[in-house]
């Protein structure tokens, strides 16, 4: 088999990597390099069953071409590779967990006072990630933590950015402050995610109903919500509207437990990650149809975020759940209103971690 022509595309690559990434990774496509090759020889030996000489069309490309090609869409790869490291992230902390559960017996690993070390180490690196990447002098900012309860029950109210890591963030410095762990509503999409269950088990996250939220709350939990799930996360933009629809059951969790109800916001998360706008419509017929969450996101800009923690709304005797659920929306909107500059922009919003 004659390799000549990807040898020379290879060697173009590995010259790209070696002047422009780090060092290490040239050891590395030192080891990839062969099986590559051998990669390519079963490739082109199916495709020429099939009729399409690959040799022959490798050896037509001008590689001066591919490289202005590279540099011209790289910024564009980026942006939509960066939402893939929080998935690593994610499953990399999976992996400590599973590592911190070997180490102690079946009874035990999933006793309370255990997970609470894994969840504090857990806890420690996300903060630290967040004062890396969206905070100033290493710090993440969140004001108002004065309002979140240091004990008794609470619904913790927030709004759905694309991909939530600023509710990571938060949930971890609580944790870390107050020493409370919050019961999470999530979508059900999330336990069909390979390797995520014992990550929703270790962290409580929950799909569930409005009686098993009531109780959660009347056991003295804390629990967290995003009225807006999925579909606020994935079809709101950078003027940051709600997108609650008829859902009215976290407040009827809250009238039912008589708990107070947090309002929560974090600016700029909405310019640290984004929904594709483009064909947006046939991405939410998509998934009213099959709730299936494809849209692609892109980001992972570290541009500056700070949450605001609001007032707790009280426990109203007589007051409705629509009435309610319309309390807490104005509640949020106050907080965008007053700390978001509509509509969103990143450059903006990158800026602000230096003025």
């Amino acid at each position: 088999m004659n390799y000549t022509s990807l040898v020379e595309v290879l060697g173009w690559i590995s010259d790209e990597v070696q002047g422009h990434v780090q060092p290490y990774l040239q050891d590395v496509w030192e080891i990839a390099a062969p099986y590559l090759l051998l990669l390519y020889d079963h490739l082109v030996t199916i495709l020429l069953v099939i009729g399409i000489n690959l040799p022959g069309i490798l050896s037509e490309i001008d590689l001066d071409v591919i490289s202005w090609c590279f540099w011209l869409f790289l910024p564009v790869l980026v942006v939509f590779i960066l939402p893939c490291m929080i998935l690593l992230m994610l499953y990399g902390t999976i992996l400590f967990l599973h590592l911190y559960k070997a180490r102690h017996s079946l009874k035990d690993a999933y006793t309370r006072s255990l997970w609470d070390g894994a969840r504090l180490t857990v806890a420690t690196f996300w903060e630290g990630h967040g004062k890396i990447w969206h905070g100033e002098n290493y710090r993440y900012e969140i004001h108002g933590l004065e309002n979140f309860p240091s004990e008794g029950p609470a619904v913790f109210c927030y709004y759905h950015g694309a991909i939530p890591v600023d509710f990571y963030y938060m949930m971890a410095s609580i944790f870390i402050k107050k020493g409370r762990a919050m019961v999470v509503i999530g979508d059900r999409f999330m336990y069909y995610i390979p390797g995520f269950k014992l990550l929703l088990q270790v962290f409580n996250v929950t799909s569930g109903t409005i009686e098993e939220c009531t109780e959660f709350l009347q056991e003295g939990n804390v629990v967290a919500v995003a009225p807006g799930g999925v579909r606020e996360a994935f079809f709101s933009d950078s003027n940051y509207h709600l997108i609650w629809g008829n859902r009215v059951g976290f407040a009827k969790c809250a009238i039912e437990a008589k708990v107070p109800i947090i309002p929560v916001f974090t600016q700029n998360c909405r310019e640290g990650f984004r929904s594709l706008g483009l064909f947006k419509p046939f991405f939410a017929w998509l998934y009213e149809k099959t709730r299936l969450p494809v849209v692609p996101i892109y980001g992972g800009f570290p541009v500056k975020w700070r949450t605001y923690i609001g007032k707790p709304i009280p426990y109203q005797e007589g007051i409705s759940a629509k009435q309610l659920t319309s309390q807490t929306k104005e509640g949020i909107e106050l907080l965008i209103k007053k700390h978001q500059k509509i509509p969103g922009n990143i450059l903006n919003a990158f800026l602000e971690r230096f003025l």
